[in-house]
């Protein structure tokens, strides 16, 4: 059992390396969730072969009252600053002088501007992770480090790494991942952040490391600190060896022999800045040889072998033409400012965010305005400031509106939050999204519904409501583009059979604001049926198990928007019938993908396929990553080899036939 849990382990670090460090990965969601869903089996069935390094305690236990302190055993030196050619010369200069040569190999790093760390790993195992802080003391923020999927818990075992090794990285958030972050603060009603590095240091510095892994955070490492190890030639060497390990390395890093190199370097940084994946503010300029580092040495808390080339701030001045308010696909109305287009770091700019009523009232951002806008992690463009000097007097205020400018339902902003929303359902500008939630796989689970999809409805005015899916004929599919008849009649048998589907789901499916699965299962199991929810009052959801003030709130308002009602009501007319918990036969298969090939004897395909069905699976023609199960009869041929292939759990008919008993507790 111990020797099954260790190769468990090891595989997973493996697959987390190929997939979060490598972007390449080697098996399927499916295959890896078997993985894991096996591992903390045995290890609840044997809690004393749980280590630490275990890919299941990434998150566990309960949020600190405050974080201790981590003295470095080595210091974390911070870099000196130089903003033009001719300081980088002098740094040049300096480095050559000191060394006694006429010319020095440097290694250019891209600046990220995040947050530093050092780790801490024990005979190959994540021990320990802590601040930068002052250098010399920082905060212990371990557990949270340890939510990091590309930061292996185990390192792989390559000769020569010492007992106890230490590395140094920087904590950082990736353009794209900043983007989608404060989009769901601003829907949650929560501020945005100002920019990655604050996103980065606050999510880091979180006391509940629950809170910490849901922050897109990655890193990269860029440095060792005490090392007992054999010596490196160079630095290039040490980072070589240490991506062995399976760390991440930027893979941006690059040799450059004397000025003039570091000079072309630091141009081609500065071009290709924007359409780097994170935010950079510069180039890092280290002296690329072991041996020249130590005979530099360092002077007060900077090290004398490197330099920060800081690239200039782009920001750029504008007028505001216009202000007006979007709706984002969960109902947020976001203020948007409409600027006279000028270019920012080589990108035209025409639109700022507002993100939200206080912010604009904050910033007093008026039509008509001079600003100064920059493009926040190089990619959201935001107003930094009003020049308040070229004011006129014509400027012209913006009232925030308390109607939907699209649907013009009611706007709610509730207590202590910064954001307002649409509370209509059925608003056009956010059905898509409300229709794509609405077919996932744990709502209605509509195969087939994608986002592309649920935005073409929408467009072509087929869908203005999620009830009007049911509506839709081949004829009208087979309008759209890019819709063959094969994929018309798979939609249609996948709107078909959503139609019978549990409370808990269609709860789920409504897309409730604060209302995840778990909330859907309880006031499922409280209610028993929707209707109930519309005459509830929000003292009554109140006392519903789970369910707070404010969730009371979300869903007093959401069921007494009578344009929800009509909705939910027209679901209803339309054949979805969600039945109460007690009426549905939970199994194994439940929300599972089920391929069946060759010759059963028990049963035929088609009974196969309508037990697996009343048991809340779904049955496909065809194997893919998203297979949960393969069920193999006599006689199985491309699927089976297909199956094993992509790590589809194979099932003879025996074993299937013993998945079809309902699971207790499911």
């Amino acid at each position: 059992m111990k020797a099954r849990i260790q190769a468990l382990v090891l595989q997973i670090h493996h697959h987390d390396h190929c997939y979060y460090v490598l972007d390449s990965p080697e098996i399927g969601d499916a295959a890896y969730d078997r993985l894991m869903a096996e591992l903390l089996s045995l290890e609840q069935a044997h809690p004393e072969l749980l280590t630490p390094a275990s890919p299941t305690q990434r998150v566990g236990g309960t949020a600190a009252q405050k974080f201790s302190q981590v003295t470095h055993r080595l210091p974390m030196l911070s870099l000196g600053n130089v903003f033009d050619e001719t300081a980088l010369a002098e740094f040049d200069e300096r480095v050559r002088k000191l060394l006694s040569v006429e010319s020095v190999t440097y290694v250019c790093e891209p600046k990220l501007d995040g947050l530093a760390v050092e780790l801490i790993y024990e005979r190959g195992a994540f021990v320990q992770g802590s601040t930068r802080g002052d250098g010399t003391v920082g905060e212990d923020v371990t557990q949270n480090l340890r939510t990091f999927r590309d930061i292996p818990l185990l390192l792989k075992d390559l000769p020569g790494v010492p007992a106890r090794l230490e590395v140094r990285g920087e904590v950082f958030i990736r353009k794209a991942a900043f983007a989608k972050l404060n989009q769901r603060r601003e829907e949650e009603g929560e501020p945005a952040f100002a920019n990655p590095r604050n996103a980065a240091a606050g999510s880091l510095r979180q006391l509940d490391p629950r809170v910490t892994a849901t922050r897109p955070l990655s890193i990269f490492i860029y440095e060792l600190g005490e090392w007992s190890g054999p010596a490196f030639g160079t630095h290039l060497e040490k980072l070589s060896w240490l991506a062995e390990l399976g760390l991440p390395i930027n893979p941006q890093n690059r040799r450059a022999v004397g000025l003039e190199q570091v000079l072309e370097a630091s141009a081609d940084a500065g071009n290709v800045r924007h359409g780097l994946p994170y935010e950079v503010d510069g180039l890092v300029v280290k002296v690329d040889s072991e041996d020249a580092r130590l005979r530099l040495g360092q002077v007060s808390r900077s090290p004398r072998w490197a330099i920060a080339y800081k690239f200039p701030p782009v920001e750029e001045q504008t007028v505001v033409e216009k202000i007006d308010v979007q709706v984002g696909r969960t109902g947020a109305l976001t203020p948007v400012a409409f600027l006279k287009p000028v270019k920012v770091g080589g990108v035209t700019v025409s639109r700022a965010t507002l993100h939200n009523a206080d912010e604009l009232l904050r910033k007093d951002v008026r039509v008509g305005d001079h600003v100064f806008i920059r493009r926040a992690g190089d990619v959201i463009p935001e107003i930094v400031t009003v020049i308040l000097s070229r004011r006129t007097g014509a400027e012209l205020p913006f009232v925030f509106p308390d109607q939907c400018p699209v649907c013009h339902a009611h706007a709610v902003r509730e207590e202590g939050e910064a954001v307002t929303r649409c509370t209509n359902l059925a608003c056009p500008a956010q059905l898509a999204g409300r229709l794509r939630h609405f077919a996932s796989r744990t709502a209605l689970d509509i195969e087939g519904l994608g986002e592309k999809l649920c935005e073409q409805l929408v467009a072509s005015g087929l869908v203005q409501a999620p009830a009007d899916l049911y509506a839709l004929t081949l004829s009208t599919l087979l309008k759209l583009e890019r819709m063959g008849e094969k994929s018309a009649e798979n939609l249609l048998g996948a709107l078909g059979r959503s139609k019978q589907t549990t409370l808990r789901r269609f709860l789920y499916a409504l897309g409730v604001r604060h209302v995840g699965e778990a909330t859907a299962k309880t006031l499922a199991e409280h209610f028993k049926d929707v209707r109930p929810l519309f005459e509830a009052s929000a003292e009554e959801l109140s006392r519903v198990r789970d369910v707070g003030p404010e969730m009371a709130r979300a869903l007093f308002e959401f069921f007494h928007e009578a344009k929800n009602r009509q909705s939910i009501l027209a679901l209803l007319e339309a054949g979805v019938s969600p039945a109460p918990p007690e009426l549905v036969e939970q199994s194994a298969f439940m929300g599972k993908s089920v391929v069946l090939t060759g010759t059963l004897a028990l049963m035929s395909r088609d009974q196969a396929k309508e037990e697996v069905e009343r048991r809340g699976g779904r049955v496909s023609g065809s194997i893919s990553k998203k297979t949960d199960f393969l069920v193999a009869g006599d006689a199985a041929g491309s699927k089976l080899k297909k199956a094993q292939e992509l790590g589809v759990q194979v099932l003879d008919e025996g074993a299937f036939a013993a998945l079809l008993k309902p699971v207790a507790g499911a």
